[in-house]
């Protein structure tokens, strides 16, 4: 049985969509396909509805088999410098995930799969997010099916978006990528599209993605474990 490889990019934006694009054109040129984590509003005050170029580049990536994935609303801190939801309870989460959910409707960007802002989610969060209509709930440690009531556990790789992009870092997740394809896990890896933009870091999750594919990964995205695995969610 070969392990599982799950490849994300978040804060796809104008200034970053270019090296997003770069690094999606090397995925397909692997048949590897992305989870692409999307926030209606993001720092700077940027705004996804006002941004066609990349809702137009999101949908083109779904409808070739990427998975959207909600990423929070603005992003923004709500308590004690904390990530978007690792701190609200059910109540606020669930007017944030509505917001959202209304602005990727809109764009015809829809989903029913939510990782949190920095992979943080709350109990509440976590509570309100069937409300909300999620079915899927990816966090730091975990991918949960909130439908089953099930859990497959698997730590995120990352750089940048609250972990670190510093060399040392970069050959640490590669050599952790290895190690979990070697084992035929779940290997979770996540990067933000500004890091993408610097040569480090783009390297360093091209050599884990090619390492996983050595030892038989195969491509997947976040999506319903009752969902075939040729589907995007």
């Amino acid at each position: 049985m070969s392990g599982e490889l799950i490849v994300s990019i978040s804060g796809i934006r104008t200034e970053t969509l270019s090296a997003a694009t770069d690094f999606a054109d090397a995925m397909d040129g692997r048949g590897v396909r992305l989870s692409l984590l999307v926030a209606p509003r993001l720092p700077d005050k940027y705004r996804l509805v006002r941004d066609e170029h990349t809702q137009e580049w999101l949908r083109a990536r779904r409808d070739g088999g990427d998975a959207i994935v909600l990423h929070g609303y603005d992003q923004a801190a709500t308590k004690r410098r904390r990530a978007e939801f690792a701190a609200l309870p059910a109540h606020e989460a669930r007017l944030r995930l509505i917001a959202a959910d209304r602005v990727l409707e809109e764009t015809g960007l829809r989903t029913r799969i939510f990782a949190a802002p920095q992979w943080s989610a709350s109990d509440g969060a976590m509570a309100a997010l069937p409300g909300a209509g999620f079915r899927v709930a990816a966090g730091l440690s975990a991918i949960h099916d909130l439908d089953r009531g099930d859990s497959v556990r698997a730590r995120v790789l990352g750089i940048g978006e609250g972990f670190r992009a510093e060399p040392w870092w970069c050959r640490a997740l590669v050599m952790g990528a290895g190690r979990i394809a070697r084992k035929e896990g779940t290997l979770r890896l996540a990067i933000s599209a500004k890091q993408l933009g610097r040569s480090g870091p783009r390297q360093a999750l091209l050599d884990a993605v090619d390492l996983a594919l050595h030892h038989g990964a195969n491509s997947d995205v976040y999506r319903s474990m009752s969902e075939p695995q040729s589907r995007a969610a």
